[in-house]
Formats: structure tokens, C-alpha cells, sequence
């Protein structure tokens, strides 16, 4: 089971709920997110203008704008090459719908994930060249394309690099590619005030500049926060700052969207309710995404370039079947990476990594990330690559475990690596392995401490106490995500009233308990069997009687978020368990 920890802050929570007339609770869930006083009305009530940076803050800002100008002017051609995932895809069409309004002049190109690898290619600017670009901006990579992009400078290409990736950094020093500008928010000469954006956010940036520049539509600006929402949701940014007004502004448009391409994309999930981060996160994005990684990335632009309603609801069903098909190969793969880690027992190491050449290598990332959830450890899992003798993968990392760091610290032993604290992609030759692994395992410093899964609590809040009105003020909050978790509350010694287990898989455990003589549902979507199996041997013979509903003395504590169930147009108040003892 998981440790519990109630969050603690030297701030007077009273002291802002009486300064702002804000119930205690938001105010408590304020000051735990660590939202200055300052920030307080930015957070609960974002808008263009108090939560928007002026764009030219940003170095090569003003330098990127004047060349993409004067591009314009010339009737020059501009290539967007982007990238394959949900955030490169959602950076990409920002730039190119942004961009259009000025100029027809302008094309894209995306890598194919096992042909060209990450980011921009030599391939790309070789046929760059072929189709006479005068002007490469990359977006969500490039940032350590260091020799294509001085290779595309050879031949006389002008090269906008946008990205927002970690820049490599030598003796103190970042190193760049040379290219004529390099937007991106975490280089260190970089004054700009916000820099957890993701590689759409600094692609709405740049558009924000040249609208600024050139007197643009503003609400055509802001119909770009469709994309960047995307973005900002799948590539799991913080939801805060510029980012949090990004997805709220972005969702009410995706709600309203003249899209056609993303009505068809959402009709064809089956979305039922109005699109929230859940379903851009995993519903619609991993659609997207989908394309990258069974087919071509190129898909998932077309969705929304197509101008054939026809093809258009043609790519939104290829986009639903590929996602069904991503669905079964990863759990096949995943059965058998767990098969093998048992096996070889690699869940003893700090870092697990694991071997199983038989994975699409696009699928590598997200089994790492199921492997990091079931042992609670870093987590990286490769696969054969289109070269012999090496291979191919990526890394997903638990909070405590900076993986870039930590790798960075053995690059001279990869063909290739880049990535962030929480994730890594990598390649290396097959007969390093084992010395990789054996390396990264001694040089951790991670604890058992460190390898136990924590919840932090927000607040006890007493569960019998709950009002509709207090949970739709609790979800004002929203949206949440990195940076802006949802809330969870505990509450202790409560009856165990009733249990059973439901759903079409048996997959769900729905509690009625008994809290201070106010009858409450709650439901649970963990580990159901381990969840059962712990109160079976918590209670022993007395759980049959939760089992059967009959009055009994059974009762544990739980931290859980309130929840509004509506079903049949009548609503009740619903306790999601996150975790029981």
C-alpha cells in the first residue's frame, strides 16, 4: 500500500479565504499548490490578459518574427517540420494555421518515427531542398539537432528552431544548434517568465509575436488554443501559469469548434460528455498519437488540413481503429515485458530495464510508463531499432528520479538520447546493455523510502460534511493535471457497510459506507484484487459480513475525492477511493 502524507504549509489559509471570500477548502487547496496571494485571482478566474506573457520576453523572439516576416513579404516557401506525437502535431498545425492567414506559401513535413527517428532528419532537409524551402521552423524539436540543422544552414536554408525540450548544457554553457533563432524558454540567457510550456505553447508564442507584429485577428489567435490545449494536455506540462489559461480558453473552443475534423475525431471516439482534459488526454490524443506510432504522423495534420468532408471522416475512423490496434499491441507487449522483468527479476534493480525485441518501438514509452505504475520505479523498456545491433526505447521516471540527469551521466555509452526529468528516449548498441544497466542500478541513490508510492493529502475532510456546493467549488479548480493535481481529502474510521464487486470486467469495487450515520457511496478503480485481497485478510471472517450487508464493526480509513454521479437525471454525491487502510 501506499504512505499517506497530509500536506503541510506555513501559510494562514484562514487568514486568504477571509481576504478573498473564498471558502476555507479552496483556500487550503490554494495555498498547498503554492499560489501566491499575488496569483490568487490569475488562478481562479484566468484570462488573455492577466495570465498571457508578452512573447517578445522570449530570446531570438524579436529576431524569429522579423525572418518569418520578411519570408512572408518575399512570397518565400516555409516548411513547418514537426513532430510525431500529440504535441508535435498539435505544435505543428498551431504554426501552419497561424501562419496560412499570411501566406500559401508554406508546407510541413513530419518525421516518420522508425525511418527518421526524433525530430528533424537529414532525409527532411535533403527534400527540403528537392522542393526549393527557403525557410525550416521547426517545432517541439531541433533543440539538439545540432548537425541537421547546421547542415540545412550549409545549403541555405534559414532555420527557426522552436522546442522547448532541455537544452544541452556544457560546463555552464548552452549548447545550441546554429540556427538563425532558437525559440526556446529554457535556455538559460532566457528572460521569459514561464517555462513549463509545452512545444505548442511555444509555437502559439511565436504566432502571438507576428499577430502583435502585423495587427492579427486576435479571436482567430485565440481559435490556435484548440491545438495548444492538445498539446499542453498530452505532453503533461504543468497546468499552471500561461498554461492553465491555454487549456481552459482552448477547451471552451474544442466544445464549440468549427473543426470539422476534430467533430468527426470526437463523434468517433463515442464521446459522449463535453471534451475535458481526461478526453483530450486519453481519448482524443492518444488517437493522434496513434498515427505516429503505427503509421505516419502525417495523418493526424491531414484530419485537420482535409478540406473532403468525405476523406476527413475517412482519417477520423483510420484514427479510431489505429488507436484500438495500439490498444491490443501494447498490452500484449506489456504482458510480456512483465513475463520477462518476473522472470529475471529485474523489479529487485532501483532502475528497471528491460529488453523484449518484439515491441513496435512507438509503443516502447507508454509500457514503460504501465511497468513504472505497477513497481513504483524507473522504468525503461527497449526494443529492436531499424539498425543492427542496437537498440531503441524509452524511459519513464517517478518523481523522486531526475532520468535525464541520470542518464546524461553515462550518454558516452548511447548512440543517441534526449528527454526531461520524467522521461527518456534512448538507443545503444545491444552488447552495452547489460554495463548500461549494471551502471545506472550502482550509481542511484534512490531509497526504499524513495521506491514506496506516496499520496499526499490535501486536507481530512470529513465526508459526511459534503455538499454539492462544496464539490462543484472544489472543482472550480479544474482543469487538473501536472502542477495543479486534484484534490484528495482523507477521512478515517469509517464502516464498511457494504462491498461488492461490479462492472461488465469485475473490475470495480463499489463500497457503501456508513459515516457518522450518513449512508455513502464510494467506488473504486485500482488494483481491485489486491484491494480485496487486503481486506479479506485486514477483517477475515467478519468481511463476509460487509460482503452481505449485514451490521458489522468493520472500518478503515480512505483517501478519496468527492465526485457528482448523475444517472437518470438524478444526482448524487459519489467518493472516488484513491487508496484504503
Amino acid at each position: 500500500m501506499s504512505k499517506w502524507f497530509l500536506k503541510g504549509n506555513s501559510r494562514d489559509y484562514r487568514e486568504i479565504s477571509k481576504k478573498f471570500n473564498i471558502n476555507p477548502i479552496i483556500a487550503k487547496l490554494l495555498v498547498n499548490r503554492n499560489i501566491e496571494n499575488e496569483n490568487i485571482e490569475q488562478f481562479l478566474n484566468p484570462t488573455f490578459e492577466n495570465s498571457v506573457h508578452n512573447p517578445f520576453l522570449m530570446k531570438d523572439m524579436e529576431i524569429a518574427v522579423n525572418i518569418l516576416i520578411e519570408c512572408i513579404e518575399k512570397n518565400e516557401h516555409i516548411r513547418i517540420v514537426g513532430d510525431y506525437d500529440q504535441d508535435g502535431n498539435s505544435a505543428t498545425m498551431t504554426l501552419i494555421d497561424g501562419i496560412m492567414i499570411y501566406t500559401e506559401n508554406i508546407s510541413y513535413a513530419i518525421p516518420h518515427r522508425v525511418e527518421d527517428g526524433y525530430g528533424i532528419s537529414k532525409r527532411i532537409v535533403e527534400k527540403a531542398l528537392e522542393d526549393k524551402v527557403d525557410l525550416i521552423i521547426t517545432c517541439d524539436n531541433g533543440i539538439t539537432a545540432f548537425e541537421v540543422v547546421e547542415y540545412a544552414k550549409n545549403k541555405g536554408i534559414k532555420v527557426i528552431v522552436t522546442d522547448h525540450h532541455q537544452v544541452k548544457n556544457e560546463n555552464g554553457e548552452d549548447i545550441l544548434p546554429v540556427a538563425d533563432a532558437v525559440l526556446n524558454p529554457n535556455r538559460s540567457d532566457c528572460k521569459y517568465p514561464f517555462k513549463k510550456l509545452c512545444g505548442a505553447g511555444v509555437a502559439f508564442k511565436f504566432i502571438q509575436a507576428l499577430y502583435e507584429k502585423l495587427d492579427g485577428d486576435t479571436e482567430y489567435l485565440l481559435d490556435l488554443l484548440e491545438y495548444v490545449a492538445m498539446g499542453t494536455v498530452c505532453d503533461v506540462v504543468d497546468l499552471i501559469d500561461e498554461n492553465r489559461y491555454f487549456v481552459i480558453e482552448g477547451l471552451k473552443r474544442i466544445n464549440n469548434t468549427e473543426n470539422y475534423g476534430l467533430q468527426c475525431l470526437i463523434k468517433e471516439t463515442g464521446l459522449k460528455t463535453e471534451v475535458n482534459t481526461y478526453a483530450l488526454g486519453f481519448v482524443i490524443g492518444p488517437c493522434i498519437n496513434a498515427a505516429g506510432r503505427l503509421e505516419s504522423a502525417t495523418l493526424g495534420i491531414e484530419l485537420f488540413l482535409q478540406e473532403n468532408m468525405l476523406k476527413v471522416e475517412e482519417i477520423a475512423r483510420k484514427l479510431v481503429a489505429l488507436n484500438q490496434e495500439r490498444k491490443q499491441l501494447t498490452k500484449e507487449g506489456l504482458e510480456k515485458i512483465i513475463k520477462t522483468i518476473e522472470l529475471d527479476k529485474l523489479d529487485e534493480n532501483s532502475v528497471i530495464i528491460v529488453k523484449e525485441k518484439s515491441i513496435h518501438e512507438s509503443l516502447a514509452g507508454i509500457i514503460a510508463g504501465k511497468v513504472k505504475e505497477k513497481y513504483y520505479k524507473p522504468t525503461i523498456v527497449l526494443t529492436a531499432s531499424s539498425e543492427d545491433g542496437v537498440l531503441k526505447g524509452s524511459g519513464r521516471s517517478i518523481d523522486e528520479y531526475n532520468m535525464f540527469e541520470e542518464i546524461n551521466v553515462f550518454n558516452e555509452m548511447l548512440n543517441s538520447f534526449g528527454g526531461h526529468p520524467m522521461a527518456a528516449g534512448l538507443s545503444i548498441k545491444e552488447d552495452l546493455l547489460k554495463e548500461f544497466s549494471l551502471k545506472l542500478n550502482q550509481n542511484s541513490k534512490l531509497t526504499r523510502d524513495d521506491l514506496t508510492p506516496k499520496i499526499h493529502l490535501d486536507s481530512q475532510l470529513y465526508a459526511n460534511e459534503l455538499t454539492f456546493d462544496i464539490i462543484d467549488e472544489i472543482n472550480s479548480l479544474e482543469p487538473y493535471g501536472k502542477g495543479n493535481s486534484r484534490p484528495v481529502f482523507g477521512d478515517k474510521d469509517i464502516n464498511l457497510k457494504k462491498i461488492d464487486i461490479i462492472g461488465k470486467n469485475k473490475n470495480v469495487i463499489k463500497f457503501i459506507f456508513d459515516i457518522r450515520e450518513r449512508l455513502l457511496e464510494g467506488i473504486y478503480f485500482g488494483d481491485v484484487e489486491k484491494a480485496w485481497e487486503y481486506l479479506e485478510k485486514k477483517f477475515g471472517s467478519r468481511f463476509k459480513d460487509s460482503q452481505i450487508g449485514i451490521v458489522n464493526e468493520n472500518k478503515i480509513d480512505i483517501v478519496y475525492y468527492p465526485d457528482i454521479n448523475e444517472f437518470n437525471n438524478k444526482k448524487n454525491i459519489q467518493l472516488v477511493i484513491k487508496d484504503i487502510r
